[in-house]
């Protein structure tokens, strides 16, 4: 019986060989979702998915369709991650479809060569993961390689090449933004290219009116929520410049394309050539990306994931220069059983964790149930963390609700109305114990011990009401571009309540605060002495003052500003407009 079955795989072409051993990862991966818990942004796509819509705060809609049609199917983790373990099989036999006849031999491809394309990229740390988890990236990936393979037909002037293109575009722009560095790298290889042929031109326009048609319902949700995917993207998650972001950056790059062919990467560049517009687009994508995002970590942290696409040319460079270079091929099979070994081993531990890590994939079943032991029915109202609610849903089903704080940033919990729910309820109230004087810490917070080995510190709240939909305009305030210490800001704010209750603003409960953000952690609330009620369903106004503090309490530097009304035990996110302004 072995013995027949060692001879059917002997006998396997180099098709049959990709596809046996991407369906053997494949069935890895659907046991490893099934049996290990969720990461951190994966439960933050679970709360996306229980309300589909067009667009979300920080992503465009794909994700969130996936894990909603997953959640369809199958329960707990798996039904999370299903279909995103399905796109990873799918898009490395298509992009090996693409590839196969990009090396020039002077024979047909062997099992042996499959067995090598198959090597590399389960070699790939960066598959490995993005493969099992539910994120943007395994969308991202698989509308890439449809992408790569309408271009290709496309530039082989196939008959609607042009449509099909259109259409990959479309559904990449709805995976994850970073789908336009896909096409714009594509372009920018094959631009002499594209000079020569004023036809293709014309079909690419066309391509990019099929791709908007597609894509028009995300970015009119995007214009009716003020485009706030895209200033979170392009300036909310700017940083000030650290070398450490640079350097981590360069590590996790070497890290996650296995370091193992760290040099075979440099070498297969060198070596390999292209000579049409797919093999351009593939042999200018890791430099393209690692550079884009080498320059981005000059202004924040860059995940390394973000280059994923990458992959596709390091892959090809590597299957290409290797395919005819027999110690090179023994060398990368060789470590690519390594590789794979320690591969099998961290999938092990994923699952059965048995030397106790503690870290965000493990422990969640028992420590969100005894957080929900201590709510004991109670919502809770989670602070700032907006994952931690999400896990809190997911692991425990309880009623919990994440506010958004100057101290972090916001989510897509701030387009949740789940809080107005809890109005009048006895609530419990997420708190770090560092905000409150001693006596409070002794009066008033209580902590559960997690099996996560965190603290779980928390206030009671007997009667929650909510101002986070109170809207404060600001009138008469001349905010000049630059202030220095003892500047005074006068301005008169006219407080709107939208809720079935009056709210006190009484210095304790609820405070009158004007707040001041820039580059986190620096964020600071600062109370104004106005105390003064806002009747249900009424508005009052008020004029207040504030003298710019010295440079302790206020660093000199830039800032947004804006004023909110804030709960004692509640960080508050501006209830006004944002301003910007710099202290010199």
């Amino acid at each position: 019986m072995i013995q027949k079955l060692k001879e059917k795989y002997l006998a396997l072409s180099a098709n049959q060989a990709v596809g046996f051993w991407l369906a053997a990862w494949w069935i890895i991966n659907l046991i490893v979702a099934g049996a290990s818990e969720l990461a951190n942004d994966e439960a933050y796509y679970h709360i996306f998915a229980q309300n589909l819509a067009w667009g979300y705060f920080d992503h465009p809609p794909m994700t969130a369709l996936l894990v909603w049609l997953g959640e369809h199917i199958f329960s707990g983790e798996l039904g999370v991650r299903f279909f995103f373990t399905i796109l990873q099989p799918l898009y490395l036999y298509i992009f090996w479809i693409i590839i196969r006849d990009t090396v020039a031999t002077s024979r047909s491809l062997s099992r042996q060569d499959g067995e090598l394309y198959a090597m590399i990229s389960s070699a790939m740390l960066i598959l490995q993961l993005y493969g099992l988890i539910a994120v943007p990236d395994g969308p991202l990936m698989f509308f890439t390689a449809i992408f790569l393979l309408t271009f290709k037909l496309f530039t082989e002037s196939k008959r609607f090449a042009w449509l099909m293109m259109g259409v990959a575009l479309g559904l990449l722009a709805l995976s994850k933004y970073h789908g336009a560095l896909v096409l714009i790298f594509a372009l920018l290889a094959n631009v002499k290219w594209l000079l020569k042929s004023p036809k293709k031109i014309g079909e690419l326009a066309l391509s990019g009116v099929v791709a908007l048609a597609i894509i028009t319902p995300h970015l009119m949700w995007q214009g009716q929520h003020d485009w706030v995917s895209f200033a979170y993207h392009l300036s909310d998650r700017n940083s000030i410049f650290e070398i450490e972001n640079i350097t981590d950056y360069v590590v996790n790059i070497l890290v996650v394309f296995s370091p193992f062919f760290v040099p075979l990467w440099v070498q297969s560049m060198r070596k390999v050539g292209a000579s049409t517009p797919i093999t351009r687009t593939l042999k200018l994508y890791p430099a393209a990306f690692f550079i884009f995002f080498g320059l981005s970590a000059m202004r924040g942290s860059v995940q390394p994931q973000w280059t994923i696409v990458a992959t596709y040319g390091l892959v090809w460079l590597l299957w290409s220069y290797s395919i005819s270079h027999a110690r090179t091929r023994r060398y990368v099979m060789r470590m690519g059983w390594v590789t794979n070994g320690l591969i099998i081993l961290v999938k092990f531990v994923l699952v059965f964790n048995p030397i106790g890590i503690r870290a965000e994939v493990f422990n969640n079943q028992s420590s969100y149930s005894e957080m929900a032991k201590a709510a004991n029915g109670r919502p809770l109202i989670v602070d700032t963390r907006y994952t931690t609610g999400a896990k809190y849903d997911f692991y425990t089903g309880s009623k919990v609700y994440c506010q958004s704080s100057i101290n972090h940033r916001t989510s897509e919990w701030q387009f949740r109305n789940d809080d107005d729910s809890f109005i009048d309820r006895e609530v419990i109230i997420d708190v770090n114990p560092e905000n409150y004087t001693e006596q409070e810490r002794r009066e008033r917070i209580k902590s559960v011990k997690l099996s996560n080995g965190r603290t779980f510190n928390y206030v009671v709240e007997p009667r929650f009401r909510p101002v986070r939909k109170v809207t404060i305009e600001v009138e008469d305030f001349n905010l000049p571009e630059t202030l220095t210490v003892g500047d005074k800001l006068s301005a008169k704010l006219k407080i709107s309540n939208p809720y079935p209750y009056d709210i006190e603003v009484d210095g304790k409960t609820h405070t009158l605060a004007i707040c001041w953000r820039w580059r986190i952690p620096r964020c600071s609330y600062f109370p104004l002495t106005q105390n003064f009620t806002i009747p249900a369903k009424s508005e009052v106004e008020v004029e207040c003052q504030f003298t710019i503090p010295d440079q302790e309490q206020l660093p000199l530097q830039r800032y947004k500003m804006g004023f909110a009304i804030r709960h004692r035990d509640i960080p508050a996110w501006y209830n006004s407009e944002i301003f910007t302004t710099e202290v010199k």
